[in-house]
C-alpha cells in the first residue's frame, strides 16, 4: 500500500515537473533562477496544490508575437550614453521634450494638481490607477468624474482588478451611469485570461486631453486614496513622489495607456510606441525623458536591467528610494560592489512599512549592502515613493518598487529624466526626506528572525 502511494506520488511529481517545464517553454516564460528553483521545490514537495497553482499563476510573460521576438534594435551612435544605449536595446522610446514640470512638493501640492487637471478637461480624461479609495479622496474623483462624464467629456477608468479588493471596491456605479468605461485589469476571480491572474496593473496616470495640443500626464507612486495625500484623523499622510508634466512626452504615456485598455479588454492590442534614434554624442548629452514600461507586455525586465546597469556605471553617487525593498542576489552584488569602488550608495525606505512580510523579507539584503558600505536610511513615517537618482544624469521615477513583484511580475510605469537640473531637483527631493531619517545600525539577527527571513523569502517568488 505504501509503496504504491510513492509510485502514485511519483508520477505526480513527474507530471507536475513536465507541465512546469511544457509550460515555460511554451510561453517564453525565461524566468528568473530563484523563483524556478522555487517552483520546481514547490512541485516535488506538493505536486497536489503546486500544479493548480502554476497553471493559475505561473504565467510572468505574454506571449509575444513572432515579429516582436528576437527583433533587433539597430545600434545606439558610438558616443550615446550608457543610459540611452541600455533603454535603445530595451526597446524603449527615444528621449522626447516636455515643459512644465511640477515635482510635487508633498500630498496637498500632488492633490491640488489632480484637481486641477480633472476640473481643466476639455475633451478626455484616462486614468489607471492600482487602488481607487472609499475614503474622501476616492469619492472626490469619482463625483469629478461623473460630472465631466455627464457634460460630454470622455472618461475611462482603468482599474487594477487585485487593487480593487485589497482597498475594498469603491462604488462605480454612478461612474457607469454617467457614461464612462471603466474596465478592470484582471479580476483574479473571474479573469478571461487563464494562467494570468498573477499579473497586476501597478502603473499609475492621469493623462488629461490626449487629443489635443494642451494634453497633460499627472504620474507617480500615488494611488488614488486619501493616506497617499493628507492623510485622515489620527493616521498622517504616507510620503509618496509624484509629477506632471506637459509637451511631446505624453503621447508615449497614451500610447501605453492604449495598451493597456486594450489587453485588460481582450482586444486587438495596438502595435509598440516606435523607437526612434536617440540623439546624443559626448558634447550633446541627452535632452528630455522618456518613457520606461516594465512588466509582462515587454520582451526583457526593463527597470531590472537599468538599475543593474547603473549600478555598475555609476561613477560618484547612487541614491534609492523605495518601500518595500527585497531584491535578487544580482541586484544586491551590483549595488555592493557600487559601494566598494567608492560610489556613495544611500537606501532610503521606511522604518516600518505597511507591509510586515516585506519588512521581514529585507533583512539580509539589508544586512549584505550595509556590510558592503551601502548608507540605509530609514524614515520614521511611511514613505512610498519610487525614486533611482544616478550620479547627475538620470532620475527614475515612477511606480516600480525594488522588490521581485515589481521587478519581474507588475506592469509598471517609470520615467527616465536626463535634463542636469530636473534630474537634481529630484535629487533635492530624496535630500530633504532623508533629513528626518535614521542610519541603520548593523546587527546580527537571532535565529528566529533568520529562519522567519528564509521562509518568507522562499514563498516570496510567488508574493
Amino acid at each position: 500500500m505504501i509503496d504504491e502511494y510513492f509510485s502514485l506520488h511519483g508520477l505526480v511529481v513527474v507530471f507536475g515537473l513536465l507541465v512546469y517545464v511544457v509550460v515555460s517553454h511554451l510561453t517564453e516564460q525565461r524566468r528568473h533562477p530563484t523563483a524556478a528553483m522555487a517552483w520546481v521545490l514547490f512541485i516535488i514537495l506538493l505536486p497536489y496544490a503546486a500544479v493548480p497553482i502554476f497553471l493559475a499563476f505561473g504565467s510572468r510573460k505574454q506571449a509575444r508575437p513572432r515579429n516582436a521576438r528576437g527583433h533587433h534594435v539597430a545600434p545606439q551612435p558610438v558616443g550615446g550614453s550608457w543610459v540611452l544605449q541600455t533603454l535603445h536595446a530595451l526597446g524603449q522610446p527615444a528621449p522626447a521634450a516636455y515643459r512644465d514640470l511640477h515635482v510635487h512638493a508633498d500630498g496637498s501640492q500632488a492633490l491640488q494638481a489632480l484637481w486641477q487637471h480633472l476640473e481643466s478637461a476639455r475633451q478626455s480624461i484616462d486614468i489607471c490607477t492600482f487602488i481607487l479609495g472609499r475614503g474622501p479622496v476616492g469619492r472626490r474623483v469619482i463625483e469629478l468624474l461623473v460630472a465631466k462624464a455627464q457634460a460630454g467629456v470622455r472618461v475611462r477608468l482603468l482599474l487594477d482588478g487585485m487593487g480593487s479588493l485589497m482597498a475594498g471596491r469603491p462604488d462605480l456605479k454612478p461612474l457607469k451611469a454617467a457614461g464612462a468605461s471603466v474596465v478592470l485589469f484582471v479580476p483574479p476571480l473571474h479573469s478571461p485570461l487563464k494562467g494570468r491572474t498573477n499579473l497586476r496593473n501597478h502603473r499609475k496616470m492621469l493623462i488629461v486631453d490626449a487629443a489635443l495640443d494642451t494634453r497633460r500626464l499627472w504620474c507617480g507612486g500615488r494611488n488614488l486614496a486619501s493616506e497617499y495625500f493628507e492623510g485622515a484623523p489620527g493616521h498622517p499622510p504616507w510620503h509618496d513622489l509624484s509629477f506632471d508634466l506637459t509637451g511631446p512626452l505624453v503621447l508615449q504615456a497614451i500610447a501605453l495607456f492604449e495598451r493597456d485598455w486594450a489587453f485588460a479588454k481582450t482586444e486587438h492590442v495596438p502595435e509598440e510606441m516606435p523607437v526612434e534614434q536617440a540623439q546624443d554624442d559626448a558634447t550633446h548629452p541627452a535632452r528630455g525623458a522618456q518613457l520606461v514600461a516594465s512588466g509582462p507586455d515587454q520582451v526583457d525586465d526593463t527597470v531590472y536591467a537599468l538599475l543593474l546597469s547603473a549600478a555598475y556605471q555609476a561613477h560618484r553617487h547612487i541614491a534609492l528610494v523605495t518601500p518595500y525593498f527585497v531584491p535578487d542576489a544580482a541586484l544586491v552584488m551590483a549595488l555592493s560592489l557600487a559601494a566598494r569602488r567608492g560610489v556613495t550608495v544611500d537606501l532610503l525606505m521606511p522604518a516600518r512599512s505597511n507591509h510586515v512580510l516585506s519588512d521581514i523579507a529585507r533583512g539580509r539584503a539589508v544586512r549584505a549592502l550595509a556590510q558592503a558600505g551601502v548608507r540605509i536610511w530609514l524614515a520614521p513615517q511611511m514613505l512610498h515613493a519610487k525614486l533611482a537618482v544616478i550620479d547627475d544624469m538620470l532620475a527614475l521615477v515612477g511606480s516600480a518598487n525594488l522588490d521581485s513583484r515589481s521587478l519581474f511580475l507588475n506592469y509598471e510605469l517609470m520615467m527616465a529624466f536626463h535634463e542636469q537640473a530636473d534630474v537634481q531637483r529630484f535629487g533635492r527631493w530624496f535630500q530633504r526626506e532623508r533629513q528626518s531619517a535614521r542610519q541603520y545600525t548593523l546587527r546580527k539577527p537571532g535565529l528566529l528572525r533568520d529562519l522567519a527571513e528564509g521562509m518568507v523569502l522562499w514563498v516570496g517568488f510567488q508574493l
